[in-house]
């Protein structure tokens, strides 16, 4: 429990280690509680987990494998269709589990979620079912940072996917730290007859909010305003949605203000998508609560982790696309430093911030940020590494 935060964005934490010591502490308490992972459970972070539980092995043993059992309830196997399938049989006879993957080889069980979306529908009109476990996808090794294995392994598309389904049982959850992402677990492990699919860098990210704030976000419509650098009254509301796609909206803010300080900036954080909505299934954005977070009528200037398309389809929802300037993955993609795919994708914090300039006119600051980003291009491929 983390009850205040000095100084938010000062220091850092992996989310993804967070939640290895949260799987850890569910397989030592559950007897009857999987992980399924194809063979990246320690290059994701999870590592922990095998403090406490064994690899499923059925093969003689080496000295210098990992624990492994027979009996073993971490699931590894180079085949994301077949852990799938094994996990939901398990949730069919009550018992909880979740599946963790790198997020661009999450699509390749596309199918058979929907699938079990389906199933979740029909079962939930049959009164003497009990209720069933959700299906947790914990995706990590995100499009924005696969520094070594390049285009072939940036792909937000399930997300898309599932924001699209109109039988309204899946929620795409955007933790913006570790605090937040342990708050996602809470979520997910009591969550029933859904779909959660949970999106977070497995490298340390800094840290923004407490866990009174996290668990507000999950009661109150899935957003927020970020008090600690938004002003009252206004000219520009920004939002984000990811964990990275948060630090570079924050990072824009920090450099307008310095450049432009007349501005008056609003954050308001995203942490849950769903069907047509900000939020949850069962605990959505209304359009009241949106006109009081993101105003009646302020340009919305929005950053997401995915494709911008399906973030500003569901703001479409509350507000007039006139209002709406959003960035996010284009499709562009390389093996190369963590800000060059930013800057490939126009969602790095000079993008941003290149954004409003134009909108106030300030054509000398819109040159000097796309000098910045020339200058970290060069860099990035004469060093291979960024100067951000």
């Amino acid at each position: 429990m983390i009850d205040r935060v000095d100084n938010p964005g000062s220091k850092s934490y992996s989310p993804a280690e967070k939640i290895g010591k949260l799987l850890a502490k569910e397989l030592k308490k559950d007897p009857h509680f999987y992980f399924f992972s194809p063979d990246e459970t320690t290059s994701n972070k999870f590592s922990e987990v095998f403090d406490v539980e064994k690899r499923a092995w059925g093969l003689p043993q080496r000295t210098w494998d990992l624990p492994e059992g027979k009996n073993g309830r971490i699931i590894e196997m180079l085949s994301e269709n077949v852990l799938f399938s094994v996990m939901t049989g398990h949730l069919m006879n009550g018992e909880k589990a979740m599946m963790g993957s790198y997020e661009a080889f999450f699509p390749i069980v596309t199918a058979q979620i929907l699938q079990q979306m389906k199933f979740y529908k029909q079962a939930k009109k049959v009164n003497w079912r009990e209720p069933i476990p959700a299906v947790n996808l914990l995706s990590t090794s995100v499009c924005w940072r696969q520094d070594h294995n390049g285009f072939t392994h940036q792909s937000p598309a399930l997300i898309s996917t599932l924001l699209s389904i109109p039988s309204n049982l899946a929620n795409c959850i955007f933790p913006v730290d570790d605090v937040a992402t342990e708050e996602a677990y809470k979520f997910m492990i009591n969550s029933t007859n859904v779909v959660n699919l949970t999106t977070f860098d497995k490298n340390p990210r800094p840290r923004y909010i407490d866990s009174h704030h996290a668990k507000y976000l999950f009661d109150n419509g899935g957003a927020s305003i970020y008090q600690f650098i938004s002003d009252k009254n206004p000219d520009f509301v920004f939002t984000a949605a990811g964990d990275i796609a948060t630090q570079e909206t924050l990072e824009a803010i920090k450099i307008l203000k310095e450049d432009m300080p007349e501005l008056k900036i609003r954050f308001v954080g995203i942490n849950a998508l769903s069907y047509r909505a900000i939020g949850t299934v069962d605990n959505k954005l209304t359009k009241e609560k949106f006109k009081e977070l993101f105003t009646a009528n302020k340009p919305i200037l929005a950053n997401f982790h995915g494709y911008p398309e399906t973030l500003e389809n569901i703001l479409e929802n509350y507000t007039e696309r006139r209002r709406l300037r959003v960035h996010g993955f284009n499709e562009e993609g390389s093996t190369t430093t963590p800000f060059e795919m930013l800057r490939k994708n126009a969602a790095s914090r000079y993008d941003l911030a290149i954004d409003i300039a134009r909108v106030k006119k300030r054509k000398d600051l819109v040159l000097k940020y796309e000098a910045i980003l020339e200058q970290n291009h060069l860099h990035a491929l004469q060093f291979g590494t960024d100067l951000i």
